[in-house]
C-alpha cells in the first residue's frame, strides 16, 4: 500500500509540472512586472476607409470627441487613457517617430550621435540614418513594445520619408523601402496595425505591408488621388489639412473614400472633420 500511495503522489506531481495550476505564475507581462509585455493573443486590427478619427498629440487629452479612432502620443498617454478611450468604443493609434530623434524623450539619451542627422524643421528634432537598422531595430522595437504594453491598436510610424529630405546622410529609396518594411514587420510582430505616413511615391511598393494610411497635406499639394491604391484595397487613409478650410477639400476627400478633417499644427483638441 505504501508504495502504491507513493506511485500515486509522484504521478499527481508530474501532473502538476505539466499542466500548471491555473492561480500560478503568468507569461510575466500581464501585470508590467515581468520581462515584457503580453504577447499578440490574434490577428491585428484592419481599420477600413471612412472611419472618424481624432489626432492630438499635445495638451490635455479630451476623449469626448465624436470619433471612431483616436491617434495619441506614445510616451505622453497612459494604459488608463487607452483603456479609457476602449471603454468609449474607439480603436486607439500610438503615435511614434521611427524616423527622427526627439530630444526630449525618456529613451532619447540611448541614440548614439552617429545615427543622428540633420534638423527635420521641428525644435528639438533629428533626421536618424536610417541604414543602420543594427542600432535603431532594438530601440524602435521597445518603443513598440511600449505601445502593446501600453494596449494600443496600431502604430503611426513618423518621418518615414526621410529619402525624401535633406537629412544629412545619403539615403536613397531602397534604404527607405528597406526600412519602412523593417518597420511594418516590427509592429505586426507585436499584433499591431501599422499606417503609412506620408512617403507617396513608395506606395505601390508598401501597401501590401501597411495596414492603413496618414497623410498630411495631400489636398493643398494636389497629391490625394496617390492615395486611391489603399481606399481600393479596403484600407483606411487618415488624411489631415492644416492651411484648407474644409470646403476646399471635403468633397474630393469625401468622393475618394478619405477620412480627412482640418487641423491646426499644434495638434491639440480642436478639429474640422468633413
Amino acid at each position: 500500500m505504501r508504495r502504491t500511495r507513493r506511485l500515486l503522489l509522484l504521478l499527481l506531481l508530474l501532473l502538476t509540472a505539466c499542466t500548471g495550476s491555473p492561480d500560478g505564475p503568468d507569461d510575466g507581462g500581464g501585470d508590467g512586472r515581468g520581462t515584457g509585455p503580453p504577447a499578440s493573443s490574434g490577428p491585428h486590427w484592419q481599420p477600413k476607409p471612412g472611419l472618424t478619427w481624432q489626432w492630438q498629440l499635445k495638451g490635455r487629452l479630451d476623449p469626448s470627441v465624436d470619433a471612431q479612432v483616436y491617434d495619441i502620443d506614445a510616451f505622453d498617454q497612459s494604459a488608463a487613457a487607452v483603456a479609457d478611450l476602449h471603454r468609449r468604443g474607439r480603436k486607439v493609434i500610438c503615435y511614434v517617430s521611427t524616423g527622427a530623434w526627439e530630444n526630449w524623450r525618456p529613451d532619447a539619451g540611448r541614440f548614439p550621435k552617429e545615427v543622428l542627422g540633420k534638423g527635420n524643421g521641428w525644435d528639438g528634432e533629428k533626421w536618424l540614418d536610417i541604414r543602420r537598422t543594427d542600432v535603431l531595430e532594438p530601440l524602435i522595437a521597445q518603443r513598440f513594445d511600449l505601445c502593446r504594453a501600453k494596449g494600443f491598436d496600431a502604430v503611426e510610424p513618423d518621418n518615414m520619408d526621410g529619402y525624401n529630405n535633406d537629412t544629412g546622410f545619403p539615403l536613397k529609396a531602397a534604404d527607405q523601402l528597406r526600412y519602412n518594411e523593417l518597420i511594418a514587420r516590427l509592429a505586426h510582430d507585436r499584433g499591431l496595425a501599422v499606417g503609412l505616413k506620408n512617403d507617396l511615391d513608395q506606395i505601390p511598393l508598401l501597401l501590401a505591408h501597411f495596414d492603413f494610411a496618414v497623410n498630411e497635406q495631400c489636398a493643398q499639394y494636389h497629391e490625394c488621388d496617390r492615395l486611391r491604391p489603399f481606399v481600393e484595397a479596403g484600407k483606411a487613409v487618415f488624411h489631415v489639412e492644416y492651411e484648407l478650410p474644409p470646403a476646399r477639400f471635403c468633397a474630393a476627400s469625401k468622393k475618394l473614400g478619405l477620412s480627412s478633417m482640418a487641423k491646426k499644427y499644434d495638434l491639440q483638441v480642436w478639429r474640422d472633420p468633413c
